[in-house]
């Protein structure tokens, strides 16, 4: 896993959108009267890359058929029309571009996009758990997959939270903690891709508390970094609905709940074991995969009963029970 990267630009003319998609060239024709206005950021982690851009007028798109990764992206805004192919895009729609294929996309006003470009055989890993999503041979065909309507435009705004809480705290990401906000990012278009596949009732659910001992020996040997959904269902070979049956019939709660009240703990725990001034409580949440402080505060106060703040203003304690002096 490589270093965090972020790249953000404004655009001053439709020649920025030639890199509209990170490490691909994007041959672009302004269609829109007047000046070409709008921003791009880029996001990479080692091979992984995000881009999100906005533009102001309408734009005609072609990416040629020499690059070999696979591209997932996103409609996040529209004033009108969007077309890529034969496929009419609606607000949140994900569209996938195959290694090796030439694109073809018109944008007929304002818009926004969000485009994930990774190797294909990175599929399994980032969609892990999935049968339809985890087989390559998904992403081997140009299609477009359908948002829900109530659920597409939350997966969207967290996408952009993601990626502006990262822009913001490049330099406090380690290896693992990188690898944790990849799979966060790549949650939020799969969430739209599921929305919109018929549902899977064909899987066999392995006994429960077996399922579950697994996925905790699992968290035990990842120790205290944050650990994705989507890593345990690559991991253990399971689907995200055989994991959320398992985890409803021991704990009464998601897996997703179940994650982040194991992340609290973590919080805690160094928090409660670290002297004032040697970290931040903004430092330890971002690391443990918290990107909005205001609610991460509000978890972290209804599981404990007090802010994060004053767990890190505690006096240390030694082993023995009592208070540590330096």
């Amino acid at each position: 896993m490589g270093q965090l990267l972020v790249d953000s630009q404004k655009l001053d003319g439709f020649e920025g959108l030639h890199q509209a998609v990170h490490g691909s060239h994007v041959d672009v024709m302004q269609l829109g009267r007047g000046r070409l206005r709008g921003t791009l950021s880029h996001i990479g982690i080692g091979d992984f890359s995000l881009s999100i851009g906005t533009f102001n007028v309408g734009m005609r798109t072609q990416r040629i058929s020499s690059d070999d990764k696979l591209i997932v992206g996103m409609l996040l805004a529209a004033e009108q029309r969007v077309a890529h192919w034969s496929f009419d895009m609606q607000l949140n729609d994900v569209l996938v571009i195959p290694p090796l294929l030439e694109h073809d996309g018109v944008f007929h006003g304002a818009s926004a996009y969000a485009a994930m470009r990774f190797d294909l055989d990175e599929v399994a890993s980032l969609f892990g758990g999935e049968a339809r999503l985890s087989d390559p041979d998904t992403w081997r065909s140009r299609s477009r997959f359908r948002a829900d309507i109530a659920t597409g435009g939350v997966a969207s705004r967290r996408l952009m939270q993601i990626t502006s809480h990262l822009s913001m705290h490049k330099d406090g990401l380690t290896p693992s903690t990188a690898d944790f906000w990849k799979r966060s990012i790549v949650e939020c278009m799969a969430a739209n891709v599921m929305s919109s596949l018929p549902p899977d009732d064909t899987g066999w659910l392995p006994s429960a508390r077996r399922l579950i001992r697994r996925v905790e020996d699992y968290l035990d040997e990842a120790g205290t970094r944050p650990v994705h959904i989507s890593e345990i269902c690559a991991a253990l070979g399971v689907s995200r609905r055989t994991l959320h049956r398992a985890f409803h019939e021991v704990f009464g709660l998601g897996p997703v709940s179940f994650l982040r009240h194991k992340r609290l703990c973590t919080t805690h725990s160094i928090l409660h074991d670290s002297a004032p001034g040697t970290i931040t409580v903004a430092s330890v949440a971002m690391q443990q995969g918290f990107y909005e402080l205001g609610r991460f505060s509000q978890y972290y106060f209804a599981m404990f009963g007090e802010h994060p703040s004053r767990t890190l203003g505690a006096p240390l304690r030694d082993p023995g029970g009592g208070v540590a002096t330096a």
